[in-house]
């Protein structure tokens, strides 16, 4: 797909993300008859093409922490950026937003939620705002009883109602810990505390984001499930562009709810708001030590029950402390994924123990 892109967009720069990736890409470039242009692999090449004077907007959509490096570069030199990453302020939020105060970088966001808060918060001035609402649809075990969830497969939890997106965002949006990102992403891009943040569940998934002023007022971002529209929104910003997606039919009946999430069935979105609370790089930890119990839930390791116990037990074991660069958030990332790696195992050990005590 990249070799077709670069076909027929004809960039200066391309970058991937290893040498192994780079000698495919060479080669496919070669085949098709596409002329040279400077190709690189990396972390460092990714940094350099943010970075790149030419780059006047970088649209971040790097999966995980792999992100955060390229982005943070990007705002510190004051571009305007499309956020679709969730961990660039989920682990980094302090460091990213003093640099994009510093710099007076934009951050436009792309998730669907948080532009839909962007588009609300446009209706009146920052110091009426007295809370913003995110929706979540809920995932797959919205009605499904807690005692249900020890049994839940892999392919079940990967089977979203709404939306399609990767395998690890879709689990995330099983267990509500996509929603606990959510609320620490929105806390960072909006400069709100935690208890300002709510979420609802919104099966429908037309409402995306609503914004309460202090007058009582309450502005909702109303729109198809189809990313285009945010993704355009970013691109076009403060412009709005004719739509790429499907416009609602209001000429026909439809019902939507709203219902109060349920923090015991979906503890990790509870873990969320106590992680942003106690700052530092506890967020980080949340972040790194879910990628890993999600890993092992999909390798079937562990139960979906235990991705939040996971998480929880890691949280625990970490010691506190607030990381003030850039490789200090990184390293506490990979001690997390350390340190969840150990509770896997211990949990994994005490299950066979159990497991032949009944026997």
């Amino acid at each position: 797909m990249l070799a077709r892109q670069i076909a027929q967009f004809r960039p200066q720069v391309a970058v991937v993300a290893d040498d192994t990736a780079l000698e495919k890409l060479r080669k496919l470039l070669k085949q098709q008859g596409t002329s040279a242009l400077e190709l690189a692999a990396g972390s460092q090449a990714r940094i350099a093409a943010a970075a790149a004077p030419e780059a006047g907007f970088v649209m971040s959509a790097i999966v995980g922490v792999e992100g955060l490096e390229a982005t943070y570069e990007a705002v510190r030199l004051g571009k305007r950026v499309g956020l679709a990453n969730k961990e660039v302020l989920v682990a980094g939020g302090k460091l990213v937003t003093g640099a994009m105060r510093a710099s007076g970088a934009e951050l436009i966001p792309v998730d669907s939620e948080h532009n839909g808060a962007h588009q609300c918060f446009r209706a009146g001035l920052r110091g009426e705002v007295s809370k913003l609402i995110l929706t979540a649809s809920g995932g797959p075990f919205r009605e499904t009883p807690l005692a249900d969830l020890i049994r839940v497969t892999p392919e079940q939890a990967l089977n979203h109602p709404t939306w399609k997106m990767g395998p690890r965002i879709t689990i995330d949006s099983a267990t509500l810990m996509n929603k606990g990102f959510e609320v620490i992403e929105a806390c960072w891009l909006f400069d709100l505390p935690p208890e300002n943040v709510d979420v609802v569940v919104h099966p429908q998934s037309k409402v995306h984001a609503m914004v309460e002023f202090n007058d009582g007022s309450v502005i909702a971002q109303i729109s198809a499930t189809d990313m285009r529209m945010p993704i355009q929104y970013a691109l076009t910003y403060p412009e709005r562009a004719k739509a790429p997606v499907p416009i609602l039919d209001w000429s026909q009946p439809a019902r939507w709810t709203f219902d109060p999430p349920d923090f015991v069935k979906f503890p990790l979105l509870k873990l969320a708001y106590q992680a942003q609370e106690a700052g530092g790089a506890a967020t980080a930890t949340l972040n790194a030590a879910d990628e890993i119990a999600v890993e092992a839930f999909l390798a079937g390791e562990i139960p979906f029950p235990a991705i939040a116990a996971t998480v929880a037990d890691t949280l625990d074991r970490m010691s506190p402390h607030d990381p003030i660069s850039i490789p200090e958030v990184l390293e506490a990332d990979r001690a997390a994924r350390r340190m969840a790696r150990e509770v896997i195992a211990s949990q994994r050990a005490a299950a066979r123990t159990e497991s032949a005590v009944q026997a």
